[in-house]
C-alpha cells in the first residue's frame, strides 16, 4: 500500500519507515486547534482528521493519513511551544512528574475514513533550571509538543514510559500498522 503522509514530521516518516509503508509526503497547510470542549482524545483526533481530509482533497484516489501528537498534564494539552520562554514553562510543569501523550491518527480515502487515538504515560525525572536552560538552549524542544523529544537528548529526563513508545515519537506503531492492514 502507498499512503500519503499528511504531515513534514520527520519523526512520523521514520516510523513509517520502520514499519515498511511505503509513503509520500504531502504536508497540510493548516491545523485546526484543538476543540476543547470535546473530551481530550476525540479532540486531537479532530485535528488529525483535519489534516488528512484537508490533503486527501488533493489525492482523492489515494490514501491519507493525517495525525496530531499533544501532551496532558492537569487536564492542560501542551502543544508546541511558541517561544523559548513557552517551553521553559512546559519542562518545569513536566519535572518530576507524570504526564499522557496522546496521539490522534486519521486515515482516509478509497472508501475509508476513520481513525483513532493512542495514549501513553511518561514520568520525568525532576530537572533542575540549569538542565532546562540547556536543553532549550539546543533548539530541539522546539518544534515538539511538550517541548521534549522522547527520541532525542530529552531521553535525559525521562524515568519510565507505560505505553508505546513510538506514539510518544508521534505515530503509534504497532496500532497503526495492524488498523492500515484492516
Amino acid at each position: 500500500m502507498k499512503l500519503v503522509l499528511a504531515s513534514a514530521s520527520p519523526r512520523r516518516r521514520e516510523i513509517l519507515a520502520l514499519l515498511g509503508i511505503d509513503y509520500t509526503v504531502c504536508p497540510a497547510n493548516s491545523e485546526a486547534p484543538v476543540d476543547e470542549t470535546l473530551p481530550t482524545e476525540e479532540a486531537i483526533v479532530q485535528v488529525a482528521r483535519g489534516k488528512a481530509e484537508e490533503v486527501a482533497a488533493q489525492y482523492p484516489h489515494e490514501v491519507v493519513l493525517g495525525a496530531d501528537t499533544a501532551v496532558v498534564i492537569d487536564d492542560t494539552i501542551l502543544g508546541k511551544p511558541a517561544t523559548a520562554d513557552e517551553a521553559k514553562a512546559m519542562l518545569r510543569r513536566l519535572s518530576g512528574r507524570t504526564h499522557r501523550v496522546i496521539t490522534g491518527v486519521w486515515v482516509c480515502g478509497k472508501g475509508f475514513n476513520r481513525g483513532f487515538a493512542d495514549a501513553a504515560e511518561v514520568t520525568f525525572y525532576p530537572m533542575t533550571d540549569e538542565d532546562i536552560e540547556a536543553y532549550v538552549a539546543s533548539g530541539e524542544p522546539m518544534d515538539k509538543a511538550g517541548a521534549y523529544a522522547v527520541q532525542g537528548h530529552g531521553a535525559r529526563y525521562i524515568r519510565g514510559l507505560n505505553g508505546d513508545f513510538y506514539t510518544v515519537m508521534g505515530l503509534p506503531g504497532g496500532r497503526l500498522y495492524r488498523f492500515l492492514c484492516e
